[in-house]
């Protein structure tokens, strides 16, 4: 099994160097944010379809274009480039705008402080370890963000991803040495696991103090912060299959990468269902 990310995130001023190079009529500039956002300032040039549409619409996309995807900071439209490229409907080049808008206007979202989540010289059983503790930081993300937004429909969204989280483990334990799994059951393992990091290396803490000061949009805000853990946690885990020797381990973190992009779609779906900002 292999997977590829076919598209390459481009900075506000390259956007710019290339859309002052290239002819009009080999690029297309799509705004993957909701109508009233777009409404309220976009990219000259840019063609509105929410990220809900995209997969509805993937047939509908002018694959003999090359394809530039923005959002509001980097997230939704990230999401976008991956349904798209994944799809594999074009061999034309997709770019995604890295920061967004946000950074289009030069306003791009303060970035969370990141640690190194794992160390190359690390065995791969203790690779694998380090993987579980990232599930239960996901884990323990949406199950604060389903306890915080309890009385918000888009709570049902982070919901149905902490059992998900929890299946990953799982997975993940599965493939651990028998000596590990005669020690420990997965469910003693997975409550001795901190789940203080999220996969992207972002401390739990600190995300959630971002989350406790978002302004503006919350379940469009709160689902792009999700998106981007999610495509975090699909980069790092075709990333680490790539230095597993073992097939069936390596075979195992490819399905839960290519999972990742499942849940990048279910998010996408819900953002559809966010109320326009009162």
């Amino acid at each position: 099994m292999t997977i590829k990310t076919d598209f390459e995130d481009v900075t506000p001023d390259a956007l710019k160097r290339y859309m002052e190079t290239r002819n009009e009529k080999d690029y297309i500039l799509i705004d993957v944010r909701q109508p009233e956002e777009y409404s309220e300032g976009h990219i000259p040039g840019a063609h509105l379809i929410p990220l809900g549409d995209i997969e509805s619409k993937l047939f509908d996309l002018p694959t003999e274009k090359e394809m530039v995807f923005n959002c509001k900071a980097g997230g939704r439209s990230r999401a976008a480039a991956t349904i798209v490229a994944d799809s594999e409907i074009s061999q034309k080049k997709i770019y995604n705008l890295s920061g967004g808008f946000m950074a289009w206007e030069g306003k791009a979202m303060k970035g969370l402080p990141k640690v190194q989540v794992f160390d190359a010289a690390k065995t791969p059983q203790e690779l694998l370890h380090t993987a579980m503790g990232l599930e239960k930081g996901a884990f323990r993300f949406y199950t604060y963000l389903t306890s915080r937004f309890a009385e918000e429909s888009f709570s049902k969204t982070f919901e149905s991803l902490i059992n998900v989280e929890i299946a990953h483990a799982k997975t993940i334990y599965h493939y651990l040495e028998p000596d590990a799994k005669k020690a420990l059951t997965f469910e003693q393992m997975f409550e001795t696991l901190s789940g203080d990091i999220l996969e992207g290396g972002e401390n739990l803490e600190d995300i959630i103090q971002q989350v406790n000061s978002l302004e503006g949009n919350l379940c469009l805000n709160l689902m792009e912060l999700a998106l981007d853990i999610e495509y975090s946690a699909y980069d790092l885990y075709k990333n680490l299959a790539e230095q597993m020797e073992n097939e069936q381990t390596r075979n195992a973190l490819l399905t839960i990468a290519q999972a990742e992009k499942t849940h990048m779609k279910t998010i996408a779906k819900a953002v559809a269902q966010c109320p326009a900002e009162a």
